[in-house]
Order: C-alpha cells, then structure tokens, then sequence
C-alpha cells in the first residue's frame, strides 16, 4: 500500500486526472477500476473518479508496486537555451519579454527551445521546479505568442497561480495592448473595428467577414492612432476578443495592412521600406481585476511594458 498527500499544487484537480499524470504506468481502464473496487481511495473512503482533490488529503493506493512506478525521465528543457527577457517576476509568476522567433510551444518543427522549456530551465536551476517533486503540476504559459510576433508572456509558477491568471484571462480582466505599424492610417484616428473571422486552418491563415458565416466567430480591435510618418501609422491595439491572426487580418481587411506582414499585406508594399519582419508587439499588460483574486490581489491595477520595442525608435528616427 502507498499513500500521496495531495500538496498545494496538485489541489483542485480531478482525482482521475491526477493519478493518470502522477502514475502514467497505469492503464486508463485500470485506473477506473480501482477507484471502483476501492483499491484507490481518498481520506480512507471510496471516491468518485470526479473528485476534487484539496490540500492535506491523501489519497490510498492498493495496487502493485509496478503501476506507480514513475518513468526515468531525462529533462529535455535542460536542453532548452538560457535567454530570458524578464519584465517582472515574484514568488508566483514570471513575465516575459518573448522575443520575435521564438515559439511559445512546440510545434512539428521546435521541440526544445521553447519558451516554456527556457522557464523550465531557468525556475529548476533556480531550485524553484524540480520535477521529481511534484505529482502532476508543471509551470506553464497562461498567454501565447505566435513565433513571428514578440512580447508580454505571462508564465505562472505554482498551480493556485496558474488557476486564477487563467479564469481571469477568460474573463477578460488582464488587458493586452499591442503596438504596431501601419501602411497609411485609417480616416477615423481611434475606433473599435468590428467583423466576422473565418478560420482556414489548411492555410494557416484567416479571413475577415463583414457579415457572420457558419463558422466565423465576431471580433472586436480596438485601436488608437499614435503618431504617423512617411505613410506609415504608428498605432496602439487593444484586443476586445482574441483570435487567430486578428489584428493583422482585420488590418489588412480595412486596407491597412501591418508593416512587414507578407502573408496579410504584400512584399511589394513591403519592399520599399526593407522589413521582412511583420511590425507587431504585444507591449503592455494591465490587470484589472473585477472579482476576487486571492493570492494575487496585490497585482490589481498594475501595469508593465516594454519600452525598447524594436520597430518604434526606427520609426520616429525615420529610418523606416
């Protein structure tokens, strides 16, 4: 017989997908059949496999020796470069200057430097992760980036973190405002732009409707015009709604396409300024909390940003 105290960590979780991420030797069916049979139980009693594990409960385990045995594990983010940009860190999360280039996640293409795996490797050699500690938790991003694109990362170091940054992502109480540079500016310096975004996931790439469609989804850029220059506009966006691709698309569909974004926009309007690079980033988080947020109340009303945006200097000094 083995028995688990359920650390803070792990709290909140399922009891059935707790015990597939702390005991992967053991068989999905098995499982279900142990919480059943009462070979598994929690507090010293049956279960329900949709139990919501807290803090301080310990779960007993009546199976082989075998079937909890962890896998020897070699850490692949160990492998995974040391280049952080950190804008702000404390004992429960990271943010994260994400530079253009790097992917968040893996893809088919980039397994291990990722951002992810360089949090990984930066909070272990810390001594803040170590992966033969925890049952099932794992820092993890809260936002993403796509590659092509740099900016404010959110990472959450502990699991009550992760949870709350999460539900308030949902709920729209952390506000992200990208810069970016336009070809020409719109007649109306700041307004929101409202459309229907059509998903092609064969080519990566969407479509911005005036009218809704079966399977578009509304979309809501807010957008204030900074400055303009050269027949360029220097522009400040707030994403109401998040979809893929949707400040380039919805851009590009009112005939101002971002600075450098060939797959919205087009290399010969490109070309004359030499940017290969499409002229977006995600600058400036605020939280801006509406209901309860526990452990991080103390972030309320609280702003970062990057000031060394890479395209912005280049655009005042005129040397777009």
């Amino acid at each position: 017989m083995k028995e688990l105290l359920i650390q803070p960590n792990d709290a909140g979780r399922r009891l059935d997908a707790f015990l597939q991420k702390a005991f992967p030797n053991l068989p999905q069916a098995l499982m279900y059949k142990y919480i059943r049979k009462k070979r598994i139980k929690v507090n010293g009693k049956r279960a329900e496999i949709s139990l919501r594990l807290s803090a301080g409960d310990t779960i007993s385990l009546y199976i082989a020796d075998a079937l909890m045995e962890k896998p020897q594990y070699t850490y692949d983010f160990l492998h995974a470069g040391k280049a952080l940009s950190i804008v702000y860190e404390d004992e429960n999360l990271l943010l994260l200057d994400k530079k253009p280039g790097v992917l968040c996640h893996p893809d088919d293409r980039e397994y291990t430097d990722t951002l992810i795996s360089r949090v990984k490797r930066y909070l272990y050699e810390k001594g803040e992760f170590d992966p033969s500690a925890e049952n099932a938790f794992t820092p993890a991003l809260v936002n993403r980036i796509d590659r092509n694109t740099g900016g404010i990362v959110i990472a959450a170091k502990n699991a009550q973190a992760l949870r709350i940054l999460n539900q308030k992502m949902k709920d729209r109480e952390l506000h992200k405002y990208y810069l970016c540079i336009l070809h020409g500016a719109p007649r109306r310096k700041s307004g929101i732009l409202e459309g229907f975004l059509r998903k092609d996931t064969k080519r990566n790439k969407v479509e911005v409707l005036k009218s809704p469609c079966a399977d578009s989804k509304l979309i809501r850029t807010k957008y204030r015009i900074l400055a303009e220059k050269n027949g360029l506009a220097l522009t400040e966006v707030e994403l109401l709604t998040g979809r893929t691709h949707q400040i380039r698309a919805h851009f590009a569909a009112i005939g101002h396409p971002l600075l450098g974004d060939g797959k919205y926009g087009s290399n010969a309007q490109n070309k004359p300024y030499g940017y290969k690079k499409q002229c977006l980033y995600s600058y400036k988080l605020t939280f801006d909390f509406q209901t309860d947020a526990a452990e991080l109340s103390y972030l309320d009303k609280k702003s970062f940003d990057i000031s060394d945006v890479w395209f912005r200097k280049a655009f005042f000094d005129g040397t777009l």
